[in-house]
């Protein structure tokens, strides 16, 4: 048996297992799905953050150029480098954001039936601009083209 299929069995047989002993306690009625549902979020959208490292990168240099206060020498010798430093830094982390969304994944489904929740392993996914933001609202939050680089507005 493969290894995921052994992990997630053990997964559900713990939350299985767990849930009597919880069941009658006050507190559990609010079951909470917070890390599921931001793991299987970066588990899902990781790829489409990593097709879109070079136009992300590339505008924040862009916006980054175009703000500086730098002399005209390191105007022109800046955005070859900035480009290159910056896709390769948006293409790092948006595999980290897969790799962040499968780490929380099983813990994500054993704290389904406790009113609990891990904080973020990979926190610019949630406070960083991106591209395309569906908001708080709705089943979940979906985030696409996240600026791993500036914090700031595109």
């Amino acid at each position: 048996m493969p290894v995921a299929a052994r992990c997630i069995r053990l997964a559900v047989l713990a939350s299985a297992l767990a849930l009597p002993l919880v069941a009658g306690a006050p507190d559990t009625a609010h079951a909470t799905t917070a890390t599921i549902k931001r793991s299987l979020q970066n588990l899902f959208l990781f790829p489409f953050d990593l097709a879109l490292s070079p136009y992300v990168g590339t505008r924040t240099v862009y916006n980054q150029w175009r703000s500086s206060d730098d002399t005209d020498a390191v105007k022109i010798a800046y955005p070859l480098p900035g480009v290159a430093w910056a896709v390769s830094v948006n293409m790092g982390a948006s595999v980290l954001r897969g790799v962040a969304g499968a780490i929380e994944f099983l813990p994500g489904l054993a704290l389904i039936p406790f009113d609990a929740d891990l904080e973020p392993l990979f926190d610019l996914a949630e406070k960083n601009n991106a591209l395309w933001d569906s908001g708080e609202e709705g089943f979940a939050r979906a985030r696409v083209g996240l600026d791993y680089i500036a914090p700031s507005e595109f």
